[in-house]
């Protein structure tokens, strides 16, 4: 890639619901910036309420980028992120504009920033096999496994994160070593940019309450008829965007397997446990400065400026 060691990049990131859109909408303003997005599901066209993407205003206020990327059908990695990201970052930059990035996906900025684990690569019988045990034993016991080998990783996985699991599983079948061993020594690789990162504190039970209203909003503002949409367009249930929080649950709704009120308390308490996951992977990144919003903009923005204007000078 051809870019300089002194770009910089500002990154504002937390859990769901905490204010990141809105935040990283001021600062752009602010700082004559524009956003590329670090959202996993905001990727995908015509997931548009569930996913919480940016209102008509806040895109209109400051050009976003890395929204509506691709088909709710489409592949699309960490690996793909990080190329794309570069490739707006590039854009950005070279019209003399800032660059934000925003987002609650961790291992989209992870890979933005350090790029990504060079484990060994698997698939075959191994993976194959790990996903027939998966079959037989549950998505729990698995992660149990997991957890026998690999303990920090597993305390950061969720048990319907199987890709993930038996990824782990596998590194360490084929090297004896840990993932999070992996991870940890590529930690102290070479930034890709020069980043400030932000992130966002919410009390949990503030959280929990924006969440729950937040999701009420959802299905209150057309979320059924989104996945009623995405469904008669052909986009089935076993699609990876559609095994997302939100739209597995509405999905199941809609096939008559859960009421109305089954169907947003399990949204909700899918939310809450997402938020804690998000919190759990942030926490561990050390260099994740902490603030509270809105209460703190004006420090936010002050640490903004210095960090930009110290390279510009």
């Amino acid at each position: 890639m051809n870019r300089t060691a002194v770009d910089k990049i500002l990154i504002v990131c937390g859990p769901t619901a905490s204010g990141k859109s809105e935040l990283a909408v001021r600062l752009a303003c602010a700082l004559d910036a524009e956003i590329v997005s670090a959202d996993s599901m905001q990727i995908y066209r015509g997931l548009d309420i569930g996913t919480a993407k940016p209102s008509p205003e806040q895109l209109g206020a400051v050009r976003h980028h890395l929204i509506d990327v691709v088909a709710p059908d489409q592949p699309f990695s960490a690996a793909d992120y990080a190329a794309c990201a570069d490739r707006a970052i590039r854009d950005i930059l070279s019209r003399g504009k800032r660059v934000i990035v925003a987002g609650g996906t961790g291992l989209y900025i992870r890979a933005l920033l350090k790029g990504l684990v060079d484990s060994p690569s698997g698939g075959g019988d191994l993976r194959q096999g790990l996903q027939d045990e998966a079959g037989c034993i549950g998505n729990e016991a698995m992660l149990e496994k997991l957890r026998l080998v690999d303990p920090d990783l597993a305390a950061t996985l969720h048990p319907n994160n199987l890709v993930r699991i038996i990824r782990a599983l596998e590194v360490y079948h084929l090297t004896q070593i840990p993932l999070s061993h992996h991870q940890k020594e590529h930690a102290f690789a070479a930034r890709r940019y020069d980043a400030l990162q932000i992130g966002i504190s919410v009390d949990r039970p503030l959280l929990y309450r924006r969440i729950d209203e937040r999701v009420e909003r959802m299905l209150e503002g057309g979320l059924l008829h989104e996945v009623s949409g995405l469904l008669s367009a052909g986009f089935g249930r076993d699609l990876k965007a559609m095994r997302s929080i939100g739209y597995k649950e509405t999905a199941a709704h809609l096939h008559g397997e859960l009421s109305r009120e089954e169907t947003c308390r399990l949204i909700k308490r899918d939310t809450r446990h997402y938020a804690k996951r998000q919190m759990t992977w942030f926490k561990a990144d050390p260099d994740i400065l902490w603030f509270d919003y809105p209460e703190k903009f004006a420090i936010m923005l002050e640490y903004a400026i210095d960090f930009f204007e110290k390279r510009e000078a």
